[in-house]
């Protein structure tokens, strides 16, 4: 292997916790999306902030590339080794430091992930509140800035971090922001470091917001005739100001796949999903107050789920999208992706995105975070069917063009990684060279998730 000499090295810092067995380097490079297996040449699993600047430091010394690896459940690779080297695996770096409940904020290790950062949090009365579906390890979300069917209230994982501990390209351990809300000090590193996949530093502590328990929270579901008279009913919702918890579409496709996978029995029309949160009170108004938004575009159907374990099944439901979208052609693959639009061209967005579908001969279910604008698209197509694969991906191609002429952007959720760097360049145009500046300086020699969001210069 061309990095030997570096995994010797860590083998001897790490002993038995450097991994690199063919099954566990298998494991590591497969991916919840169409990206191809690719394997790194070991995995670390460090125990501190320590041992991860160790670990970056040896890699350095010998130009050997590190990938930091959460929960594997990103869909754009980002946690694939796409040149090799090493996986740094945060899973046995997985513990809630503190919890400062008068501050509302909690210190965590990055492998933690947010179901388990919830568990240990309910005897407080505090919450995190993001929720991106999948079981995400917290790092990653805030590697990627995760967002979820929580967005439209809580706001991305940018909004929820006030600050983070780092270990950069040369293994030197930073720490940005503080437990303050605000700070106008110095450039805003935290906010650097959010969303830049690993390619900039591996974040290694994070300092939390968390959000008081609700004392009532409702949910319920309706449909409409048409995705558009949905979008239209969302677009109304958040104009009108109403403080929706969640506002999630299911079109029709994704309706069919929800009651083959999950046996919903639910009228094959588009859906909307939504909750609110507050006192009893609010609950009641607000729940009102989008009942007759809705009505005004047509929508029947009203289903209440106000106990608990009613509102878990229809969000378990809907978080169970990418496997609902697999019964619908079991024998195939999934290409998942998202964009996200301006609210008031969401609706355009959405009904072009389903008319190119058919016209290109394509199976699309749409789910989408739309109270903010984002929506996904997830095509089964026939990996082995070349003429296939290429249709699917002048779709994706089609609809981040869409995004960006009705201004938008090519992903609200997803990420960039090694799936939509052809794009950066389409939407962040003279930037780009600006952002390839911020990755020379921080990471000269390039080691850090190489291959990751930055096009090759050649694009």
């Amino acid at each position: 292997m061309p990095h030997d000499t570096a995994i010797a090295e860590l083998k001897t810092l790490l002993g038995d916790r450097l991994v690199s067995t063919q099954a566990d380097r298998d494991h590591h490079g497969q991916n919840e999306s169409y990206h191809p297996k690719i394997i790194p040449d070991a995995i670390a699993y460090p125990t501190s902030t320590e041992e991860v600047s160790q670990i970056v430091k040896i890699c350095a010394a010998h130009n050997c590339p590190v990938t930091a690896y959460g929960a594997a459940s990103s869909l754009e690779g980002q946690h694939l080794a796409l040149e090799g080297g090493i996986s740094l695996d945060t899973s046995k770096m997985a513990k809630l430091l503190k919890v400062n409940d008068e501050d509302l904020n909690v210190v965590v290790q990055p492998g933690l992930n947010r179901i388990e950062l919830n568990e240990e949090l309910r005897a407080t009365g505090l919450f995190f509140p993001l929720d991106p579906g999948a079981n995400a390890s917290l790092g990653g979300m805030a590697a990627t800035r995760a967002s979820g069917t929580t967005a439209v209230r809580y706001g991305t994982m940018a909004d929820c971090v006030l600050a983070l501990e780092a270990v950069m390209a040369d293994g030197t351990i930073i720490r940005t922001g503080s437990q303050a809300r605000k700070s106008s000090t110095g450039y805003d590193l935290t906010h650097l470091l959010i969303g830049s996949e690993g390619t900039l530093g591996i974040i290694t502590e994070l300092t939390l917001k968390l959000q008081g328990i609700p004392e009532a929270a409702s949910a319920a579901t309706c449909r409409f005739d048409s995705v558009e008279d949905a979008v239209n009913c969302v677009i109304l919702t958040i104009q009108s100001g109403l403080p929706m918890a969640r506002i999630e579409l299911i079109d029709e496709a994704m309706v069919r796949g929800f009651n083959l996978y999950s046996d919903a029995g639910l009228p094959e029309k588009p859906h909307l999903f939504v909750e609110f949160n507050g006192t009893p009170n609010a609950v009641a108004e607000q729940a009102a107050s989008f009942g007759e938004i809705a009505e005004e575009f047509g929508a029947t159907g009203f289903e209440r789920a106000e106990r608990t374990e009613d509102r878990t099944k229809l969000w378990n439901m809907r978080h169970n999208a990418h496997h609902a979208n697999r019964a619908l052609a079991p024998t195939k693959e999934i290409i998942t992706t998202d964009v996200c639009v301006p609210i008031s061209k969401l609706a355009e967005a959405i009904v072009e995105a389903q008319e190119k579908s058919r016209e290109m001969g394509l199976s699309c279910a749409i789910v989408g975070h739309v109270g903010d604008g984002n929506y996904h698209c997830g095509l089964n197509v026939d990996a082995s069917d070349a003429e296939e694969m290429s249709r699917a991906k002048a779709f994706v191609g089609l609809l981040n063009d869409s995004a960006l002429r009705l201004g938008g952007t090519v992903s609200g959720e997803h990420g960039i990684g090694m799936g939509k760097t052809a794009y950066m360049h389409a939407e962040h145009g003279d930037a780009l060279a600006f952002m390839r500046a911020i990755k020379t300086a921080l990471d000269p020699q390039g080691i850090l998730n190489p291959g990751k969001i930055l096009p090759a210069l050649n694009h």
